[in-house]
């Protein structure tokens, strides 16, 4: 199982640092982390992950856009949390530094595959739950990026979890009825 304080902790904080973003469906944000976490939570079940490992993977999950998209820090995580939760989060973060996104995924994965498992399991469950019905105003040639996009991050990702793996597999073969 995992801990529930520190599921809690990790929301609040999520809640509080995400503040009154919204999803691209106007939703507040804390709908999709919690969405995140929920496919963490349901992978570590099904694969009968240890607790310490599984309260990693749902922290993460729960904190893995603060960095990229609110005021916090990899310091404020290190502090607030743990050095193992910090440098997963920074991992799963864009560095908006580089001036592409595909450098910016290069680089994402790069810094994933010196994670355990446990974190890379975020980024599989983040795609997952991102692969539902592009937003509108994304014309065919985006979907398509998407779609490429989810399927790089499949390959290299695919032996952090199996459940995962084959849940991304799955939304990967549905999204493609977007694309023309």
């Amino acid at each position: 199982m995992f801990s529930q304080e520190e599921y809690l902790k990790a929301l609040e904080y999520a809640a509080v640092a995400h503040g009154e973003q919204k999803t691209p469906k106007g939703l507040p944000y804390i709908v999709h982390i919690t969405s995140v976490a929920m496919e963490v939570i349901n992978a570590c079940e099904q694969s009968k992950l240890e607790k310490e490992k599984a309260n990693l993977a749902i922290s993460c999950a729960l904190l893995h856009d603060v960095i990229e998209d609110t005021n916090i820090t990899y310091d404020d995580l290190y502090v607030d949390f743990s050095e193992a939760i910090a440098n997963g989060v920074e991992s799963l973060s864009k560095d908006k530094s580089l001036s592409s996104k595909q450098e910016q995924m290069k680089r994402s994965i790069e810094m994933l595959l010196e994670q355990p498992y446990e974190v890379q399991m975020v980024k599989l469950a983040d795609r997952i739950t991102n692969l539902s019905t592009p937003p509108k105003h994304w014309d065919n040639d985006k979907k398509k990026a998407y779609l490429k996009e989810a399927s790089f991050i499949l390959s290299c990702l695919k032996n952090s979890n199996i459940y995962l793996s084959s849940r991304l597999e799955e939304k990967i073969e549905n999204y493609k009825k977007y694309c023309d």
